[in-house]
C-alpha cells in the first residue's frame, strides 16, 4: 500500500511557496488516495490539477497501481484546520458546539485558541441584554460551516 506519508511529501512539494494548503490526504484499500486541498485565495481546477500530475508522475504504477483524486474543499464542508478561517473573516458561519446549540453570526477573529463572532440579535434578545460579539473556545466547537448566501 502506497503510504500516507511519501504521497503527503509529493503534495507539500508542489504547493511550497504558494498559498495552498493539505485539509486532508485519505489512501483507503486498493490504493484509492483522495487528496483534499485549499489556498487562502481559493481553489480552482488548475491547482487541483498541478498538484495531481506531481504525485501521479512520481508514483510508479508498475511498482503498486492506484487510483487518484484531487480535490478542493467543498463550501458544505466543516472547517478543519484553523488556517481555513481566515478566508471566512468577516462572512457568515454557523458554528455547532459541543452542547449542540447553533450559533449563526459575522466571524470578526480567530486564533489558535479562540473565534469572535458578531451574531444578528433580535429585538427581544436586545432586551434582554444579550452581547452581539461572543467568543466561543475551539475546545467547545463540535463543527464550523460557512453560511451560504445568495443574497448581494
Amino acid at each position: 500500500m502506497i503510504s500516507k506519508e511519501i504521497v503527503k511529501e509529493l503534495v507539500e512539494e508542489r504547493i511550497e511557496g504558494t498559498d495552498i494548503f493539505i485539509v486532508d490526504i485519505d489512501i483507503s484499500s486498493g490504493n484509492k488516495i483522495l487528496v483534499t486541498i485549499d489556498a487562502d485565495s481559493g481553489v480552482n481546477i488548475e491547482k487541483c490539477m498541478s498538484v495531481s500530475r506531481n504525485v501521479e508522475h512520481n508514483l510508479d504504477r508498475e511498482e503498486e497501481d492506484f487510483s487518484l483524486e484531487v480535490s478542493s474543499f467543498s463550501l458544505s464542508s466543516p472547517l478543519v484546520l484553523p488556517r481555513q478561517y481566515k478566508k471566512y473573516i468577516g462572512k457568515m458561519i454557523e458554528v455547532i458546539t459541543l452542547e449542540m446549540k447553533k450559533i449563526t453570526g459575522k466571524l470578526l477573529d480567530f486564533n489558535e485558541n479562540e473565534l469572535s463572532m458578531e451574531m444578528d440579535l433580535t429585538k427581544k434578545q436586545i432586551k434582554s441584554g444579550a452581547e452581539a460579539k461572543i467568543i466561543i473556545s475551539f475546545n467547545d466547537i463540535k463543527e464550523t460551516k460557512a453560511v451560504i448566501s445568495f443574497k448581494k
